[in-house]
């Protein structure tokens, strides 16, 4: 029997902790009957092997190979279910979508006014978190309530509801516009490296132009502005403007700062900032200020100013021990040319 070393029931089961296994297993044993009995000896013969073995499972569970598939998929949807309900994994995001979907079960079950009162609870949690896409999912089922039924809802409830649609509307094309510019650039950066030639540079200068969309930077929300920063920062890099870089990548990290919140529900992004804040500066040869910045990235680690999970805890050891070598090379280079 052949091993499948990237089968995904065996790296989820493998990526657990002690509490989340602890917890997943109380989960379970509220569950009854003999397929649930199967699918914790799966997880238990699972969680045992150090390598993916079909043949094994076969031989210490009582699931037939017919079955295994199936009880694969069951094991694999419950566990991310119990991972669902772990306060850990808990966020504003998650906490909105729960609220929509409560909400829809009570329209589905006619009690219209209670889900009017969870969607307009659930709406201000996503306008509040800049969570424009929920928003505007949360606005459209209120239309659909309101359309339907008569609810009794105030006079201008209906143009209000319209007006904020099309607002929603508008900052979601916009937001999306500018994450797919910023990704675009990534994408040429990875293919092509940075330009080398003044045919190159005129070729994205214009590719840059012409995707950019025309917007107001005071009507701008925090996320809106975030992948504003991301598209300048990576055509910086690419056109070499290093000075630049070192800019976006500052207006990026200090949108954090003023805006602690977003640490909680965007950590990934604040380190990817603090990242290309620390390579602009190593770029640009500033070794005071990488200094200042490495101790605060170091700080904000050692204080878990952000939200810790197995992502952020993998890529603020690399950017953290990546730098600490930048700046033993950017020390030696002050120390030989002292007015580099």
């Amino acid at each position: 029997m052949s091993m499948e070393k990237n089968d995904m029931l065996f790296s989820l089961v493998k990526s657990l902790s002690k509490s989340e296994k602890r917890q997943f297993k109380l989960y379970a044993g509220r569950l009854g009957g003999n397929s649930e009995k199967n699918f914790m000896t799966l997880f238990t013969v699972l969680d045992k092997m150090d390598v993916f073995d079909e043949k094994t499972i076969l031989q210490k569970t009582k699931i037939k190979k017919q079955q295994l598939s199936n009880s694969k998929a069951h094991l694999y949807r419950q566990i991310l279910v119990s991972l669902r309900l772990n306060p850990i994994h808990q966020n504003n995001k998650t906490q909105i979508r729960e609220m929509l979907d409560f909400a829809t079960i009570l329209y589905n079950k006619g009690l219209h006014k209670q889900s009017l009162k969870l969607l307009e609870k659930a709406k201000s949690t996503a306008l509040a978190n800049e969570e424009n896409n929920l928003a505007y999912e949360i606005v459209e089922l209120e239309k659909t309530i309101e359309s339907q039924y008569i609810t009794r809802s105030l006079n201008t409830r209906a143009d209000d509801l319209v007006v904020q649609a099309k607002d929603l509307s508008n900052r979601t094309v916009i937001m999306s516009r500018l994450s797919n510019l910023s990704l675009q650039l990534y994408s040429l950066l990875l293919k092509n490296g940075y330009v080398k030639t003044n045919e190159d540079f005129i070729k994205v200068q214009q590719f840059f132009a012409d995707n950019l969309p025309e917007y107001n930077y005071e009507l701008l929300g925090i996320k809106e502005k975030l992948f504003l920063y991301k598209a300048y920062l990576w055509y910086s890099f690419i056109t070499q403007d290093f000075l630049s870089c070192y800019k976006y990548s500052k207006k990026w990290v200090d949108l954090f700062l003023h805006n602690p919140f977003m640490k909680k529900t965007n950590p990934v992004f604040y380190l990817k900032g603090m990242n290309y804040l620390l390579e602009s500066l190593y770029f640009i040869q500033h070794l005071s200020k990488f200094d200042t910045a490495l101790n605060f990235l170091e700080s904000e680690i050692e204080e878990q100013q952000f939200l810790f999970n197995d992502n952020t805890e993998s890529l603020a050891f690399i950017y953290l021990y990546s730098h600490k070598l930048n700046l033993f090379f950017l020390k030696k280079v002050w120390h030989f040319y002292p007015n580099f």
